[in-house]
């Protein structure tokens, strides 16, 4: 298995306050992100399955109507087509994984 380096993937900024960097493979994309605090994610829904890991920092995240905050030690799963939105509450750094791969990620 190929190993690769975070320091030679592409930033990018999929939404103000986002930087993103992508990882695809066969069947899951895996994004690494660190997001500005009170930077917010609009509500949306995608039939792409969702593993939320926060590795630092606090975002609010609404589920399906109910509000968590995701913090580091929790992991956020998000099923197909439930709408989510959010805000960091502080700078944040997010994993997420998604199945199958998101192809709008890849542009």
């Amino acid at each position: 298995m190929p190993v690769i380096s975070l320091n030679e993937i592409e930033i990018r900024k999929p939404l103000p306050g986002f930087k993103g960097q992508f990882i695809h493979t066969d069947k899951i994309t895996i994004a690494f992100f660190e997001i500005e605090q009170g930077a917010e994610l609009p509500e949306h829904s995608h039939h792409h399955e969702q593993i939320s890991t926060i590795i630092e920092g606090r975002f609010e995240l609404n589920l399906g109507g109910e509000t968590i905050i995701q913090e580091p030690g929790k992991v956020t799963v998000i099923p197909s087509n439930i709408p989510h939105s959010g805000k960091a509450l502080t700078f944040c750094k997010v994993i997420d994984v998604f199945c199958p791969v998101r192809e709008d990620y890849k542009k």
